[in-house]
């Protein structure tokens, strides 16, 4: 138990040191506003170079990869059929059936719906 202890420690204090010896040899000075900005030809920006995200692309974007990958893991359900028939039937039957709890879920709560 001391010795994972020891381990543990040796880890943090060695992955703080590295954190702190980037920080310290990095080359990178804040304190020029003119080199962080954004470039825009040689001109003076009129407004803000940053336009607001729709939250309602990203809600669609982490519903859209959920499902993705949910159904990336249905793919090798027919080659896993040839093991145990009934297992695997009532396995996928379940996972189905979550995945279309989930997207009536988020149907019937407006989270597939546009809002301007």
């Amino acid at each position: 138990m001391f010795m994972i202890m020891i381990i543990l420690f040796s880890i943090f204090v060695l992955s703080l040191l590295i954190i702190f010896m980037s920080l310290l040899l990095s080359k990178f000075d804040f304190k020029d506003m003119e080199k962080s900005s954004a470039f825009e030809c040689g001109m003076n920006m009129m407004n803000s170079p940053l336009i607001p995200f729709s939250l309602q692309f990203f809600l669609i974007a982490i519903i859209f990869m959920i499902f993705d990958v949910e159904v990336a893991l249905i793919v090798p359900f027919p080659l896993i059929d040839l093991i145990n028939y009934q297992v695997t039937s009532l396995t996928m039957i379940l996972f189905l059936l979550i995945l279309l709890f989930g997207i009536l879920y988020e149907w019937l709560n407006g989270a597939l719906e546009w809002k301007i």
